[in-house]
């Protein structure tokens, strides 16, 4: 068995700092460009689904409190939810047409579904893009959210927000593969349950990303 890995980062001015070192300073083009393989992906994930199809593109924040211990916000869906009812997930959506960029779409989404004001957050960098099943491609944009903040939330997309201690998401013992039969195929994806939640998929992979990130 792999020895686990700790990200040791204690307080903001480190985490700004290792973020300014190990971050993209711009989103990668290939979430934008359907010609071109994404660097992460469901399918990536699940090489028997064959290559990526097209899809469109979004973005989500990845917000991480400044705290005192560092916590990451994250939100369930509804079971109403048409599309992945139930699932734990980062404030995001797809691309929308008045959008200067990702950043845009991640500040406008976060502040639409979570109630959290842009104010609050400073971006620290992008992650690598992801393209997930469903039909998109997501550009993970990091952000810093500096309290005291309220949330409100966006009822019909969200039934409850909560915090995952950074140090906890930061730590690949907590970081599972696992696999599930779906429709008659087997699916791989990484989770890391907290609490008696169930953080997995896409919301997972892109935390991975950022844990792969900061350590290497």
């Amino acid at each position: 068995m792999t020895a686990a890995t700790r990200l040791a980062c204690s307080d903001v001015a480190e985490l700004r700092a290792l973020c300014c070192a190990k971050l993209e300073r711009t989103p990668s083009t290939r979430v934008f460009d359907n010609r071109l393989e994404p660097p992460r992906s469901d399918y990536a994930m699940n090489p028997a689904w064959g290559s990526a199809v097209a899809a469109r593109p979004s973005a989500v924040l990845v917000p991480i409190v400044a705290r005192t211990d560092l916590s990451v916000i994250l939100m369930q869906r509804p079971q109403t939810m048409p599309a992945h009812p139930g699932e734990i997930s980062f404030p995001g959506g797809k691309v929308g047409a008045t959008d200067a960029s990702p950043i845009e779409t991640a500040l406008r989404e976060a502040e639409e579904e979570i109630g959290l004001a842009r104010s609050h957050i400073e971006v620290l960098g992008f992650l690598d893009g992801y393209q997930v099943r469903s039909g998109f491609r997501i550009v993970p944009v990091v952000g810093l959210v500096t309290p005291p903040f309220t949330l409100q939330v966006d009822v019909r997309e969200v039934a409850e927000c909560f915090e995952v201690p950074f140090a906890f998401l930061m730590n690949s013992a907590n970081h599972d593969k696992q696999s599930r039969e779906m429709r008659g195929e087997t699916q791989w994806f990484y989770a890391m349950p907290y609490e008696g939640r169930f953080i997995w998929g896409a919301t997972a992979a892109i935390t991975r990303n950022l844990f792969e990130r900061l350590t290497t």
